[in-house]
């Protein structure tokens, strides 16, 4: 992005502050997150378990055209980053989404919001505690260790950092990043050279020899290409969190378009690019959902400690996913407790300007699925991460409405545009979202897990409607006791 256009959004939120509505739940936060931190959370958002552990089951489901899956979801996922990167330049707020629900489309729209938001969070949390698990089962030393107990203390060291302060989850994040990437791109590097020296890997010779040998790019045919969308869609899961941190920073007119910016060629090198040449190096039955394909791929090549080193990586990475988790939705509880729509203790913060109420609501939901790994260990993650995809899939469709409402604002002269701006709307936002919901129909044709995930939409939908009937008075009264305390200009 040029310097010019920068300069641009920068003068275009100053030109907005006065008039855009504050979000109360704004209040107390420190401003410590760099831009190394917002730039490096917005990699390890686009890094992280459904790649890392996700890729392994799903390549050996759908095949080689898993690379194009990734790219196609990998596209629809920039839009919505930018979408938000451009709300964000008009109004940076740590509720982010939530609090433009509020503004665009009333206080039930940011009810729902922020409560599927919960539900992805905090059903990804079960997801990484149970990668977690699974990865350290890799090491004969905790083989006898329960994966319940694993994911128990895995949860328990998370939360203890989360609740330090933010620049201690800033500083986490960003070498958790630096981990993430340096070691993908090690591993593109060793695999790039096993495919130009054809080094065997476990007995086979890699190259196009290897699709051609076992089916091609669609060994299993469409229809499984098309099922796993939705855990594609789980594997961009935190790309958002761009949008949360802009309200921990104190340049996020600086900081938002570089890092929205830079998601684009991060899906097309670290997604795609590691996809097609784990295709290339193992047929896709030799994956598995249990292991990380990279762990598969290095445990192969003759040098067992590679395959120990990546599994420690990807441990990390579902910590930094999990620790991430935690951060977004304390951010986003406390907005909606500020607005009453979720319990006032999630509106709490500690001396280091944590809301650690929110958190520790989300540690809650976790350790039930500490419950669920004691239950059904083999299935605990693909269960939740279909769960966790109804979520992801309604954020992101609340997002671009947000956006379209916004726009409309915009064209009839009530808001300001920044120069920094989604293009092609209003089609873009109407082509993702229709996309979106064609995943979200795509997963009945799923029998074992999809199908069952979607007759969870009505009864989540009751507890919404249910819960909305619950606190549309404490709602009502906060927002008359907000309208109260603003100066009669601002009204």
């Amino acid at each position: 992005m040029s310097k010019q256009a920068v300069d641009t959004a920068q003068a275009a939120v100053g030109r907005d502050a006065a008039t855009a509505p504050a979000d109360a739940g704004d209040a107390g936060y420190s401003k410590d997150l760099k831009h190394r931190h917002v730039n490096m959370i917005a990699i390890g958002g686009a890094i992280g378990t459904g790649l890392f552990l996700g890729a392994g089951g799903r390549l050996n489901t759908a095949g080689p055209a898993l690379a194009l899956a990734y790219l196609v979801c990998g596209i629809f996922a920039f839009f919505v980053v930018r979408a938000l990167g451009e709300l964000v330049l008009y109004r940076p707020s740590s509720g982010s989404f939530v609090s433009y629900a509020r503004e665009f489309l009333g206080e039930k729209g940011a009810y729902v919001a922020g409560w599927m938001y919960f539900l992805n969070w905090s059903t990804t949390g079960i997801a990484d505690i149970t990668a977690i698990a699974l990865y350290a089962h890799y090491w004969s030393l905790f083989t006898s260790v329960p994966q319940w107990l694993l994911a128990l203390v895995a949860l328990g060291v998370v939360l203890a950092v989360n609740l330090i302060s933010v620049k201690i989850f800033g500083e986490m994040e960003f070498w958790f990043s630096i981990v993430k990437v340096t070691t993908l791109v090690a591993f593109m590097l060793i695999s790039i050279w096993l495919l130009a020296t054809r080094h065997p890997v476990g007995g086979t010779i890699p190259g196009t020899g290897v699709l051609a040998d076992h089916g091609g790019v669609l060994p299993h045919g469409v229809m499984p290409v098309v099922l796993v969308m939705q855990g594609v869609i789980f594997a961009y899961a935190a790309l958002e969190l761009v949008g949360v941190a802009a309200g921990e920073t104190s340049e996020p007119e600086k900081v938002v378009p570089r890092a929205v910016n830079s998601i684009m060629w991060r899906v097309a090198v670290f997604y795609v690019g590691s996809v097609v040449l784990l295709a290339l190096l193992l047929p896709g039955s030799a994956y598995s959902a249990g292991e990380s394909p990279f762990v598969t791929v290095l445990s192969k090549i003759g040098v067992p400690a590679a395959g120990d080193v990546m599994n420690l990586v990807v441990l990390t990475a579902a910590m930094s996913s999990l620790n991430s988790g935690l951060y977004s939705t304390g951010r986003i509880l406390r907005s909606m407790s500020t607005a009453g729509s979720a319990p006032r203790f999630t509106g709490r913060m500690n001396r280091s300007q944590v809301p650690y109420g929110g958190i520790l609501l989300t540690c809650g939901v976790c350790v039930l699925g500490v419950g669920l790994n004691y239950l059904v260990p083999a299935d605990a993650f693909e269960i939740v991460l279909n769960v966790a995809s109804l979520g992801v899939v309604s954020t992101w469709v609340i997002i671009m409405v947000c956006h379209l409402a916004f726009v409309r604002r915009a064209k009839e002269g009530l808001v300001t545009r920044p120069s920094f701006r989604l293009p092609g709307s209003p089609v873009t936002e109407v082509v993702t979202i229709l996309f979106l919901l064609a995943v979200l129909g795509l997963m009945w044709n799923d029998p074992e897990v999809g199908r069952k995930t979607l007759l969870l939409v009505p009864l989540i939908a009751l507890l919404l409607v249910g819960g909305w009937f619950r606190v549309r008075g404490r709602v009502a009264r906060n927002a008359d006791d907000a309208r109260g305390e603003l100066p009669d200009t601002a009204r």
